[in-house]
């Protein structure tokens, strides 16, 4: 079973910045992509950012240039490092991971989400 624990969400002020983590534990497929999904109050959840095995990153335009999104492989890790925040930032953030099974079966497995929340 995949399990995902995301961590270092908290209250940041505009400007500031914070490091999410996520550990992923089970099985990993090599064909697999890892992501950070964002849902504020009253809106649908959205991609922010997302990363393949081959560390091709696709980001939200709204991110672009302020948050990155890494991986490491050693400790199957994934990690959104987000600068310059801003209020509209502000919603519960979560970890997604994908396994490629075959061209038309993936699995998704999500975490619990940890709260980001930027004051103005």
């Amino acid at each position: 079973q995949v399990q995902l624990v995301e961590s270092g969400g908290g209250l940041v002020q505009a400007g500031g910045s914070l490091r999410l983590s996520c550990a992923i534990s089970g099985t990993i497929f090599s064909n697999n992509t890892m992501a950070w999904y964002r849902q504020a109050p009253g809106k649908q959840r959205e991609m922010v950012a997302s990363i393949t095995g081959r560390s091709s990153t696709n980001y939200a335009d709204s991110v672009k240039g302020r948050f990155t999104i890494s991986r490491d492989i050693a400790e199957i890790t994934v990690y959104l490092q987000m600068n310059s925040l801003k209020p509209e930032d502000t919603a519960v953030y979560y970890c997604m991971l994908t396994n490629v099974v075959t061209a038309r079966v993936r699995k998704d497995y999500w975490g619990q989400g940890t709260q980001v929340t930027v004051s103005s």
